[in-house]
């Protein structure tokens, strides 16, 4: 049996070791409202760190998370396996954000686990646009188990 995930109304976590890409994220989400409970992990060792902490604590855990295929320290696909085979994790919405626009690596990502794989858009104001929606959705809109 597995146990109940508590999770904030709006939490999402961002797992991105860009830090131009994280500021460009932190100013969309700001421009629609959704700035509120934002947290930053840069790579996936942090990441890790972070939602064990959470788990340990019990902590509120995100309601949402926003991974980076391609990181410096490893790939956005151990997050989404570790995610999916936890049991205090598995239910959590996990979408890819990333430049990669490769039909090897979306479906990769699906077999993965992860519940979208959206590709950044290359202007600010898609990205500001691109962000709005997925929050909209993933957070306004869809209910979660």
């Amino acid at each position: 049996m597995h146990e109940q995930v508590v999770t904030t109304s709006k939490a999402v976590l961002v797992v991105e070791d860009s830090a131009a890409q994280c500021e460009l994220l932190n100013q969309a989400l700001a421009e629609h409202g959704f700035d509120s409970d934002i947290h930053v992990e840069q790579g996936v060792a942090a990441a890790f760190s972070y939602l064990h902490h959470q788990i340990e604590h019990h902590t509120a855990l995100p309601r949402l998370i926003l991974v980076d295929l391609k990181l410096t320290n490893g790939s956005g696909l151990d997050i989404v396996h570790y995610i999916r085979h936890h049991d205090r994790l598995h239910l959590i919405p996990v979408i890819i954000l990333t430049s990669s626009d490769a039909h090897a690596d979306i479906q990769t990502s699906y077999r993965a686990g992860a519940n979208a794989y959206v590709v950044k858009p290359g202007t600010y104001s898609e990205f500001v646009t691109l962000t709005r929606d997925l929050c909209r959705f993933w957070l306004d809109w869809n209910r979660t188990a």
